[in-house]
């Protein structure tokens, strides 16, 4: 009787890393957890889940084609496609981005380029106004 192979994913608790070394090149789309530093090219698109603590790293040197969602990107190198940061997104001195860039919380640095839009992800309520962080209609009353 053959059993059916189960694939098992250990959660260690500790920061995983993975390194697309220089001179590595990598075709298709990724999916990671964890930390993942781009020192070489990726033709394809990155992405991690929006509620992990994922980082993409792409140092000075690194490149990447294609779309990013990953929670948390530090950019030094080049990007040919739209950038989706959930949570802090940093735009270094050497980053060339050729796309929109979607963030919550950015960082950018003297000499960074964006060739696209910046789109803010702040929270819209139902009347199509941004709602104001910390805001409360009772810290409001009180204060009256």
């Amino acid at each position: 009787m053959l059993k059916k192979k189960e694939k098992i994913m250990a959660n260690t608790g500790g920061n995983n890393t993975t390194l697309i070394a220089r001179h590595t090149e990598v075709t298709g789309d990724l999916h990671f957890r964890g930390n993942l530093v781009i020192e070489g090219r990726v033709n394809g698109n990155v992405s991690a889940h929006s509620d992990s603590e994922a980082r993409l790293q792409i140092v000075d040197g690194g490149i990447i084609e294609g779309e990013i969602r990953v929670p948390n990107v530090v950019v030094n190198g080049n990007v040919k496609g739209d950038v989706h940061a959930s949570g802090h997104l940093e735009l270094a001195s050497k980053a060339i981005v050729e796309g929109n860039v979607h963030y919550k919380l950015i960082e950018m640095v003297k000499g960074a380029q964006v060739n696209g839009s910046l789109v803010s992800n702040v929270d819209v309520d139902n009347a199509g106004e941004p709602r104001m962080l910390g805001y409360s209609t009772e810290a409001s009353a009180e204060a009256e």
